[in-house]
C-alpha cells in the first residue's frame, strides 16, 4: 500500500522554522494545542521534532521561566530529547508502521529529502480499524 494515502500534506501541517523564536514556538503550539511539532529549515528540510517538554526544560534551566527572554531565543538552541524519525514517501507500509508505534506522527520526505507532510498514528489506526 502507498503511504501517501495517509499523508497530511505540508500545507495542512503546523510546523515551525529553525529561525522562529522559542516564544513563537510556544504560542503556535498553544494555539493549535499540539504537544509536538516538526522543525523545518526554510528550504523545507526536516530538522527534527520540538516538544512541550523540550521547551519547558529549556525555559526552566536557561531562562528562569522568563517568557520575555524567550522572544530572543531561536528554537534551534533548544536541545531536543528525541526526534520523530522521518520516512521517504516511497517507503514500505511496514517501515511506516514501525515508526508509528513509537511516534504520534511520522514526518514524510520526498526524494530530495524535503518535508512534504506527516502521517499520524491516528490516521493509521482509523484505517486499520475499518479493515
Amino acid at each position: 500500500m502507498n503511504i501517501l494515502f495517509f499523508l497530511t500534506p505540508k500545507s495542512d501541517v503546523v510546523y515551525i522554522h529553525e529561525e522562529d523564536s522559542l516564544r513563537q514556538a510556544l504560542e503556535k503550539m498553544e494555539a493549535h494545542q499540539y504537544a509536538a511539532v516538526p522543525v523545518l529549515q526554510r528550504n523545507g528540510r526536516y530538522l527534527g521534532t520540538l516538544t512541550e517538554g523540550d521547551l519547558l526544560w529549556f525555559i526552566k534551566n536557561h531562562l528562569n521561566l522568563n517568557l520575555h527572554d524567550a522572544q530572543r531565543v531561536p528554537v534551534t538552541t533548544v536541545p531536543r530529547r528525541s526526534d520523530n524519525f522521518p520516512v521517504n514517501a516511497d517507503c514500505q507500509m511496514e517501515d511506516l508502521l514501525a515508526k508509528a508505534i513509537n511516534q504520534n506522527f511520522v514526518p514524510v520526505l520526498d526524494d530530495k529529502g524535503s518535508f512534504i507532510g506527516i502521517v499520524t498514528r491516528k490516521d493509521i489506526i482509523r484505517y486499520l480499524a475499518k479493515k
